[in-house]
C-alpha cells in the first residue's frame, strides 16, 4: 500500500500517475523532479561551429540546472532590476491557467499582461542542428511564424519539441520565459524581442524558470536584461510586429484558372478586433469563449486552479437539463440515489484497467487534521467501484433485476492540461447512471434509449445538432464492452466534441475477479453474471451550447433552457415624459410579464432606475435573453409591443391582443430556426474522403472526415499520427493529429460499403465502415 505524504496543508489533494507498468504516488513524482533539478550537474561543456543563419554543426554547450526565485531575484539585482513583487502559485500549463493562477492568488498586481516566450526549429538540413529562434512577446501579440521566418530569412519555422527545449534550456515550454535566456544560451539561439515591451507602461508577469513562480516586471527592465546579453557579434532582433503582420499581409491580384486557392495557414490572421464582447469570435475563440461566459455572468473564476463558479444564469440552464433528464429516466424504471464521494484506494485497485484510464486524474486525501491517514482515498472521478460492491450485496436473486440507479452529483479529474470553463475542469457536475440487467439483449436496448435521450437533450433543448454513433476499441471506456455516443461539432474551430456517452460494461464488473456480482439463472439454475450499463452527461452541454450559438455580441441561448425568454424593457422615456406616463409605461411592461408567466412562458420586466434602453439592450443581449419587448407611448398608443430576435436581430410588431400566442410561437420559431442553423453548418462540414492526400486539407479547412475504414487500430494510430504531422503547425492553427471521433449508426448519407471493393482511406485494406475522423476537444 502506499502511503501519503506528509504535507503542510489539512487535506492535501495529490494526483496519482502511472508511469510505464507501475504507479507512483503523485508527490513522489514531482519530489523526485524538484530533487532531480536542484542536484543535476550544473554544466556539460563541448564546442559548436556556426555554419549559416540558423545552423550549427556538431554541439555542445553549458547547460544550466533549474534556479530558485531568490537567486533569479538576486542576479536581477546585479543588473539594477528589482521585480515589483514575486509569487509562488498552482503549477499552469497554458496562459490561461497562468493569468487564472494569479488572480486567484490575490497577490497579483491589480493590472498586468503576460509575458510569452515562444522557441520555433527553422527547416534545416539533416546533416546539421538548428538554432532555435526565441521570441519574447506580450501575450496579445500576433505572433506569425510565417512572418517572421520571412523576417529573419529562415525557412518552415516551426514550434520546437519538448525535447528541444529540455536539450537548450533544461526547461518545458511551461517555464520559459525571458530569463531563461542567459549568457550560456544566448550565443545559441536568435533572440527576438516584441518592441512594444519596452515602450508599454504595463507590468508584465514572467515565468522565474518556473511554471509555478511568477516574477513581475516593467517592459523597461525586460529589454534592459535582453539587451545586456547582447556581445559585438550578437544582437536582439527588435520587432515591431504589429507592422510585420501589416507588412507581410497579402495583395489583391488578379485570379488566373491556374491559380491555386491560398490556404488559412498561407494568410497571415490580423489581430482581434475589439468588439463589445472584447474579440471576435472568428478571431480569437478562446477569449472570445471566455469573455462571453464572464459578460453573460455564467461563471466566476475560483480561487482553486481549474474550478470555477456556476452563476445562476448558468446552472438554471443545469437545471432544466435536470428536469426534462429526470423526467424522461424515470418513465424507464431508474431511481435517484447518492453515493459518497470517497473511494477507498484499495476499492479503486480492484479495477486495473478502469482505474489505469482515470489514474493521472485521481485526487487523494492523505491527511485528516494533522494526522496522515493510514490509507489514501481518492475522490471519486467516477462511481463504478464506489457503487458496485454494494450491487453484489443488494442482487441476490433475479427478482432483484433489473437494477436502474442513477445520481447527481459532481466528479474530480485533477486536469493537468489547459482548463475550460465547462469544457476541462477539475471538478465537475453530471448525472451518472448504473444499471444491471440478467440479459445482455435488455442491457443494449438501455444503452440505446439513454443515448438517444442524450440526443434530445442537445438536438431539443439546446438547438446542437450531434451525431450517434460508437466508439472504436481505441476510444471506448476503459474497463467497458463498447461505448456509444454523441459527438457534437464546433464550427469556428472545426473541432469535434464528445456530448455525452452510454457505455454497456458487459460482465466485466461482474465477474468473480471483479465485484461477483451473480444470480441463480432462471431457466436452467446456472449462475448468471448480471449485465451491467453506465451512462453520463456532465455541464460540458453547457460550453458546447455556448460555442456553437454564440455570436460576436454575446451569448444566445435557445428558449428551452433560458431562465428569461423574455425580457420587457420601458421605451421612449425622456426627460420631459411626466411621472405619470412614466408610470403608465411601467406598468405596462410589468402587465404584460404577469400575462406571459401565466402563460409558462418566463418574463421579466426591467425596469431598473439610471440605465438607458440602449444600456438594457446590449445588457440583456450579451446574456442571451431569446426574446426583447419594448414597449412605448406610441406602442400602448397602438396596443402592441416591438419584438427583437436575439439570435437574428429581425424586429416586428406583435399585437398585446393574443400576446401570449404570438410569444409563444416565436420563441418555438427561434428555438426551431437555431437548430435548423447549426445543423446545416454541421452537415456541411462533414465531408467524405477516399483518398488520403485530401484528408488533411479537410482538417486544414476545418471540417470533419467521413472516411472509409478498416476498424484496425494500428491503423487509427497511423492516422493520427500522419495527420498530425502533416498538419499546419502554426501557434494559432490546431494542431493535434486526427483522432476517430465515431462510427455513425446512420450510414445512409454515405455510399454503401462493397466488401471487397471499398478500400480503407488510410491503410488500402478493406474498409468495413464510414467512420468520422477529425481534431477534436
Amino acid at each position: 500500500m502506499l502511503r501519503a505524504r506528509h504535507v503542510s496543508s489539512k487535506v492535501a489533494l495529490i494526483p496519482r500517475v502511472a508511469s510505464g507498468n507501475s504507479r507512483r504516488h503523485g508527490a513522489h513524482l514531482i519530489q523526485s523532479i524538484r530533487v532531480r533539478r536542484l542536484f543535476e550537474s550544473p554544466a556539460t561543456t563541448t564546442t559548436h561551429k556556426i555554419l549559416g543563419p540558423g545552423l550549427l554543426h556538431t554541439h555542445s554547450y553549458t547547460t544550466m540546472a533549474a534556479t530558485s526565485t531568490d537567486d533569479i531575484v538576486e542576479k536581477l539585482a546585479t543588473l539594477s532590476i528589482k521585480p515589483t513583487s514575486k509569487l509562488s502559485h498552482t503549477e499552469t500549463t497554458s496562459p490561461g491557467s497562468w493569468k487564472e493562477a494569479l488572480i486567484a492568488s490575490g497577490s497579483a498586481p491589480k493590472s498586468f499582461e503576460l509575458i510569452k516566450t515562444l522557441v520555433y526549429k527553422p527547416k534545416t538540413a539533416k546533416t546539421a542542428i538548428p538554432i532555435p529562434v526565441v521570441v519574447i512577446a506580450r501575450e496579445e501579440t500576433e505572433t506569425n511564424s510565417g512572418a517572421i521566418g520571412k523576417k529573419l530569412n529562415l525557412k518552415e519555422l516551426r514550434l520546437a519539441s519538448e525535447d528541444l527545449l529540455t536539450e537548450f534550456f533544461s526547461l518545458n515550454k511551461d517555464s520559459l520565459s525571458p530569463l531563461s535566456v542567459n549568457d550560456s544560451t544566448f550565443s545559441r539561439i536568435v533572440t527576438v524581442l516584441d518592441s512594444s515591451i519596452a515602450t508599454s507602461s504595463a507590468t508584465f508577469a514572467v515565468h522565474a524558470n518556473s511554471s509555478k513562480e511568477t516574477l513581475f516586471l516593467s517592459g523597461k527592465d525586460i529589454e534592459s536584461y535582453i539587451k545586456k546579453l547582447e556581445t559585438s557579434d550578437l544582437k536582439v532582433q527588435e520587432i515591431d510586429f504589429s507592422t510585420l503582420a501589416t507588412a507581410t499581409a497579402p495583395t489583391t491580384v488578379a485570379a488566373t484558372p491556374a491559380a491555386a486557392a491560398p490556404t488559412a495557414a498561407s494568410i497571415p490572421s490580423q489581430a482581434p478586433v475589439q468588439i463589445a464582447i472584447g474579440v471576435k469570435k472568428e478571431e480569437d475563440f478562446p477569449t472570445w469563449y471566455t469573455n462571453v461566459l464572464l459578460k453573460a455572468d455564467m461563471m466566476d473564476y475560483y480561487n482553486v486552479s481549474g474550478c470555477y463558479i456556476l452563476k445562476p444564469w448558468s446552472y438554471s440552464i443545469w437545471e432544466e437539463i435536470q428536469a426534462w433528464f429526470n423526467t424522461q429516466i424515470k418513465e424507464l424504471g431508474v431511481q435517484n440515489s447518492y453515493f459518497p464521494m470517497f473511494v477507498a484506494a484499495s476499492v479503486l485497485e480492484r479495477e486495473k484497467n478502469h482505474v489505469e484510464g482515470f489514474s493521472p486524474e485521481v485526487a487523494w486525501v492523505t491527511k485528516a487534521g494533522s494526522s496522515d491517514l493510514e490509507e489514501p482515498i481518492a475522490i471519486r472521478p467516477t462511481s463504478e467501484t464506489a457503487m458496485y460492491p454494494y450491487y453484489a450485496k443488494w442482487i441476490r436473486s433475479h427478482r432483484d433485476l433489473p437494477l436502474k440507479l442513477n445520481q447527481w452529483n459532481s466528479v474530480v479529474r485533477w486536469e493537468f492540461k489547459h482548463p475550460q470553463p465547462f469544457l476541462r475542469t477539475r471538478e465537475f457536475l453530471w448525472q451518472e447512471g448504473h444499471t444491471a440487467f440478467l440479459t445482455k439483449p435488455e442491457a443494449d436496448a438501455e444503452v440505446r434509449q439513454i443515448l438517444d435521450l442524450y440526443r434530445q437533450v442537445y438536438e431539443d433543448l439546446l438547438a446542437v445538432p450531434v451525431i450517434p454513433g460508437i466508439k472504436t476499441e481505441k476510444e471506448k471506456f476503459a474497463g467497458g464492452l463498447y461505448t456509444t455516443t454523441i459527438e457534437g461539432f464546433i464550427p469556428t474551430t472545426g473541432r469535434g466534441i464528445q456530448a455525452g456517452t452510454s457505455h454497456c460494461l458487459g460482465q466485466n464488473f461482474s465477474r468473480p475477479e471483479m465485484f461477483n456480482i451473480f444470480v441463480e439463472d432462471p431457466n436452467d439454475s446456472s449462475k448468471s453474471y448480471v449485465w451491467q450499463n453506465s451512462w453520463g452527461l456532465s455541464t460540458r452541454t453547457i460550453g458546447v451550447m455556448v460555442m456553437v450559438h454564440g455570436d460576436n455580441q454575446g451569448l444566445v441561448l435557445p428558449p428551452r433552457v433560458a431562465s428569461i425568454q423574455a425580457i420587457i424593457v420601458p421605451c421612449g422615456i425622456t426627460a420631459r415624459t411626466t411621472e405619470e406616463q412614466r408610470q403608465k409605461i411601467n406598468d405596462a411592461c410589468e402587465e404584460l410579464a404577469k400575462t406571459l408567466k401565466k402563460a409558462g412562458i418566463r418574463a421579466k420586466p426591467d425596469l431598473r432606475e439610471g440605465y438607458t434602453p440602449g444600456y438594457k439592450f446590449n445588457d440583456w443581449e450579451q446574456k442571451g435573453v431569446p426574446v426583447r419587448l419594448e414597449i412605448g407611448p406610441n406602442d400602448l398608443a397602438k396596443q402592441q409591443t416591438l419584438a427583437v430576435r436575439r439570435d437574428t436581430g429581425v424586429k416586428s410588431p406583435l399585437p398585446l391582443e393574443n400576446i401570449t400566442e404570438s410569444v409563444d410561437t416565436l420563441l418555438k420559431t427561434i428555438q426551431a430556426d437555431m437548430f435548423k442553423c447549426a445543423k446545416e453548418e454541421y452537415d456541411s462540414r462533414i465531408i467524405e474522403v477516399t483518398k488520403w492526400d485530401d484528408v488533411v486539407p479537410a482538417l486544414d479547412n476545418k471540417c470533419i472526415v467521413a472516411m472509409p475504414w478498416c476498424d484496425v487500430e494500428a491503423c487509427e494510430d497511423d492516422i493520427k499520427e500522419r495527420s498530425g504531422r502533416a498538419a499546419d503547425q502554426d501557434e494559432r492553427a490546431p494542431s493535434a493529429g486526427a483522432k476517430s471521433l465515431c462510427i455513425p449508426f446512420d450510414h445512409s448519407r454515405f455510399p454503401a460499403i462493397e466488401p471487397g471493393k471499398t478500400k480503407c482511406t488510410a491503410c488500402g485494406k478493406d474498409a468495413k465502415h464510414w467512420t468520422l475522423f477529425g481534431r477534436s476537444y
